[in-house]
């Protein structure tokens, strides 16, 4: 296999010459945000029969050679669980992509059990691959050979990989419904997360008294903020726990912070006076000031009547059944959040179910006329 690393912009044109013909690419991505504050797009690995291009995005501008390639719906591009790269790709260089075969899809569809692709790879083609860089540092730079050639191997073998899934799919009848899952997740695209306390993520922090909630909440956006100056994942710098004990024990000197179990001495010497600076102005506050956890949202819905809850227990006993039958995860025959809107707004046609957001046109072929008569003996209410 020819493995060929992509990081100068003179190097750029071939990759354009040696895909310019091929119909068919495997794609894979890596990012940075386990060791990194951010989780930014580190590399993008494409293979093409015996050719195997490592992109750097972080040395070149690839997105103007990837963007034709990667949207042209006559393509073929193979993919492996593809939903976290394809907000990647579409974020960070504004790529979105068309002709998606995703192997992680189709085996969920197959019903395959352990979907991850060294399962796929070992059980379809008696690959093993190894998992030394599993968590590497991608943003790391200059990458080693022996890391280089890692990243190559999870585009290596997917086109093979396919060809296998799309024979099994085939044999079962349920390649129409394997596309109609990879059009879904084309339309995938990156969107900000909204903004929200960060104590709200912590589960010791129902545990606390409003202030010190409200110094962990301090503490939390303390770290953030290191982390970002020093670009390392949030929980390398200190992990929640250490913060709770920070709150908590509401540390009044350097002295005092250090000896907390835990937290990095080092750091707390060099950062933590901001931290330090945080707390006493927690402490300053009167108690109407002090901000504890933020009030649950609430719907407004409340516990569902009888007749609601008799449907979605009918709904589940009847998709439980047909994804045992199916050999199916129950979860990706259908899962219960649409169950629930089903539940509450009960159809009496597939049509109706076909028409709630999130349904596919193949869930509601071969699951609806189960729903529906399971639906046929339940009380509306009214």
């Amino acid at each position: 296999m020819d493995i060929r690393l992509i990081d100068r912009a003179d190097t750029l044109d071939e990759v354009s010459r040696g895909l310019a013909g091929v119909r068919r690419v495997a794609l894979d991505c890596e990012a940075a945000g386990f060791h990194r504050y951010s989780d930014r797009l580190c590399l993008v690995q494409l293979t093409a029969g015996n050719r195997t291009f490592v992109l750097d995005p972080l040395s070149v501008e690839v997105a103007p050679v990837l963007g034709p390639l990667l949207e042209d719906p006559d393509r073929e591009i193979v993919m492996h669980g593809s939903d976290f790269d394809l907000r990647l790709l579409d974020r960070d260089l504004d790529i979105q992509i068309q002709g998606l075969f995703d192997t992680q899809a189709a085996a969920t569809i197959l019903g395959i059990n352990g979907i991850g692709l060294q399962s796929l790879l070992g059980r379809t083609l008696d690959v093993k691959l190894a998992k030394k860089y599993q968590r590497a540092d991608w943003a790391r730079r200059p990458l080693p050979q022996p890391m280089i050639d890692y990243a190559a191997l999870d585009t290596i073998h997917l086109m093979e990989l396919a060809d296998r899934l799309t024979s099994e799919l085939q044999d079962v009848g349920r390649m129409a419904w394997a596309v109609e899952e990879f059009r879904a997740l084309e339309e995938i695209r990156y969107e900000e997360p909204e903004g929200s306390d960060p104590t709200v993520r912590v589960k010791a922090s129902r545990d606390l008294s409003d202030r010190e909630v409200h110094r962990l909440r301090e503490a939390l956006n303390w770290r953030d903020e290191v982390a970002q100056e020093m670009d390392r994942a949030p929980f390398r710098v200190a992990n929640d726990s250490v913060l709770v004990e920070v709150a908590r024990r509401n540390p009044g000197s350097m002295e005092d912070l250090v000896d907390i179990q835990g937290l990095n001495g080092r750091l707390a010497r060099g950062e933590g006076d901001a931290l330090l600076e945080r707390l006493r102005r927690v402490d300053a506050f009167g108690n109407d000031e002090v901000k504890g956890l933020p009030e649950r949202e609430y719907d407004g819905r409340g516990r569902p009547p009888p007749e609601e809850e008799e449907r979605m227990r009918r709904l589940k006993a009847a998709r439980n059944q047909k994804a045992k039958e199916m050999g199916i995860d129950r979860g990706s025959l259908l899962p219960n959040a649409l169950l629930e809107e089903l539940a509450a707004a009960p159809p009496t046609t597939l049509e109706d179910i076909r028409s709630v957001e999130g349904i596919r046109n193949w869930q509601a072929e071969v699951l609806g006329p189960d729903l529906l008569k399971a639906l046929e003996a339940v009380p509306t209410g009214g």
